[in-house]
């Protein structure tokens, strides 16, 4: 599986596929890595506000 295929599948963008075996550890895994790629998002957008108002 493709990396952008698979950040698109943390923030529900692309469907998941059903024949993936799916574990409680893995469950919490893609949260865990969802969280992470939101918080990133969320940092590059404050980064680049300060940016430019200066």
């Amino acid at each position: 599986m493709g990396i952008l295929r698979q950040i698109g599948q943390y923030l529900y963008i692309v469907k998941k596929d059903p024949n993936d075996k799916s574990t409680q550890w893995m469950k919490y895994m893609h949260g865990i890595n969802r969280l992470s790629i939101l918080l990133f998002i969320f940092a590059m957008v404050v980064l680049a506000v300060k940016l430019l108002r200066h």
